[in-house]
C-alpha cells in the first residue's frame, strides 16, 4: 500500500512539474500587442522619437514578445486625452508629462516640474532614491496606472516672445502658452496662461492667438520653426528647470505580463529616461548657434528683477498647492526636503565647479 501511495504521489508531482514547464513555455511563446499614445506630434524630434525609441527598445529587449505601436497626438486620440485612454485600457501605454493631468489632481505637477525646482539630475535622484517614485505610484494608483520616468528635457528656455520683457509690467496681459505651475505663476504676475498641445503652437503664435510660447529648448524649437514668427528668445527656463517626461502603463495590462517582461518594460523606461536627457544636452548647442547665426534670433536673458518676482510668486503658488490636501502636503514636504539638501550639496560640488569653469574659460 505504501508503494502504491508513493508511486501515485510521484505521478502527481511529475504532472505538476510538467504542467509548470508547459505553463512557462506557454508564457514564453505568448505575444503581446500594445498601443502607446502620446501627447507629441508624430515622430517629433526627441519627444516623439523618444516615445519611438522606448517602443523599439521594448520590442528588442523582449525578443518580439511585446510589440508596441506608437500613435502620435491626434492619430488615435487627442493629445490631452491619452491619460484617460490608458486608464480605461484602450491603450496600454501613454507618453507625456504629469503636469498635463493637473485636472485630475493639482499635486501631479510635482512629478513633472516645479518652477525654480529640481534639475534633471536632481529630479532623477529624488524619484529613484529620495522617495519620489513611491509617491508618484500612489498618486496614479486610483487611475489604474503605473508611472515611470521616460525622459527629461533638462533646463528649458523661457520661451519665444513677440515683444521685449524689460520689467514685470511687460508681462501684464501677456497671452502665453505655458503649462503647469509655471502657468499659474504667470497668471499671478498679470499674464494669461494658455495650455495648448505642441502641434498647435506655431499656428497660435503666428495668428496672434497667443503673444508668446515656451516649448522646450533650441533643438526642438528650431524644428518647430518658431524663429520664423517670433523675434525674441528668452532664457533661463525658470518654469521648467528639469522636466520629467513620463510613460504611464495600464496596471492591469502590466500585471498580465510574466515577471520577466514586467521587469524589461520598467527598466526600458529607465534607459529611455537617460537617453532623452543626453540627447537634448548634445543637440541643443548646435541648434542655438543655428538660430543665432543663420536666423539672427535675438537671444536675451530675463531681467533679474523679473526673475526675482517670479521666484517669489512661485513659492506662493507651490505652498498653496501643498495646503490643498494631506497627500499634496506629503509630496511637497518630500520634494522640498530633498531640494534643500541637494542645493546644499551642489553649492560645493556642481555649482562651485561650474562657476569656476566659467570664470577660467
Amino acid at each position: 500500500m505504501n508503494r502504491r501511495h508513493f508511486i501515485k504521489q510521484a505521478g502527481v508531482g511529475t504532472l505538476a512539474v510538467g504542467s509548470l514547464g508547459l505553463s512557462t513555455q506557454a508564457q514564453a511563446k505568448t505575444r503581446y500587442r500594445w498601443k502607446m499614445v502620446t501627447t507629441w506630434p508624430k515622430n517629433f524630434p526627441v519627444l516623439g522619437t523618444g516615445a519611438n525609441f522606448l517602443a523599439q527598445l521594448i520590442n528588442q529587449m523582449t525578443g518580439g514578445r511585446i510589440r508596441v505601436k506608437v500613435y502620435g497626438a491626434g492619430e488615435l486620440v487627442p493629445a490631452f486625452e491619452i491619460f484617460d485612454t490608458v486608464s480605461r485600457g484602450t491603450a496600454e501605454m501613454g507618453h507625456g508629462s504629469a503636469y498635463y493631468w493637473k485636472g485630475k489632481s493639482e499635486a501631479l505637477q510635482f512629478f513633472s516640474t516645479v518652477p525654480f525646482g529640481l534639475t534633471a539630475q536632481e529630479m532623477n535622484a529624488w524619484l529613484y532614491h529620495g522617495g519620489g517614485m513611491a509617491l508618484w505610484q500612489k498618486a496614479y494608483q486610483p487611475f489604474g496606472l503605473q508611472p515611470t520616468a521616460a525622459g527629461n528635457t533638462g533646463v528649458q528656455m523661457a520661451g519665444w516672445f513677440n515683444k521685449q520683457v524689460n520689467n514685470l509690467e511687460d508681462l501684464q496681459g501677456l497671452k502665453m502658452r505655458i503649462p503647469g505651475l509655471g502657468g499659474e505663476v504667470l497668471k499671478r504676475a498679470g499674464g494669461t496662461p494658455v495650455n495648448l498641445p505642441g502641434g498647435e503652437l506655431f499656428t497660435a503664435l503666428q495668428s496672434g492667438t497667443i503673444d508668446a510660447t515656451e516649448w522646450v529648448g533650441p533643438y526642438n524649437d528650431l524644428a518647430f520653426g518658431f524663429h520664423k514668427i517670433a523675434q525674441y528668445y528668452y532664457y533661463p527656463g525658470w518654469h521648467e528647470p528639469g522636466t520629467t517626461l513620463e510613460c504611464f502603463i495600464n496596471q492591469k495590462a502590466l500585471n498580465k505580463l510574466p515577471k520577466d517582461l514586467q521587469s524589461i518594460v520598467l527598466n526600458a523606461c529607465r534607459v529611455a529616461n537617460q537617453q532623452m536627457e543626453v540627447e537634448f544636452t548634445s543637440l541643443n548647442h548646435a541648434a542655438l548657434q543655428t538660430l543665432i547665426n543663420k536666423h539672427k534670433v535675438d537671444v536675451r536673458a530675463l531681467p533679474d528683477s523679473v526673475l526675482k518676482k517670479l521666484y517669489q510668486l512661485s513659492n506662493e503658488v507651490v505652498a498653496e498647492l501643498a495646503n490643498q490636501n494631506h497627500f499634496a502636503k506629503t509630496i511637497y514636504n518630500s520634494y522640498y526636503r530633498f531640494r534643500k539638501q541637494v542645493i546644499q550639496w551642489h553649492q560645493i560640488s556642481e555649482q562651485a565647479y561650474l562657476n569656476k569653469r566659467s570664470q577660467f574659460n
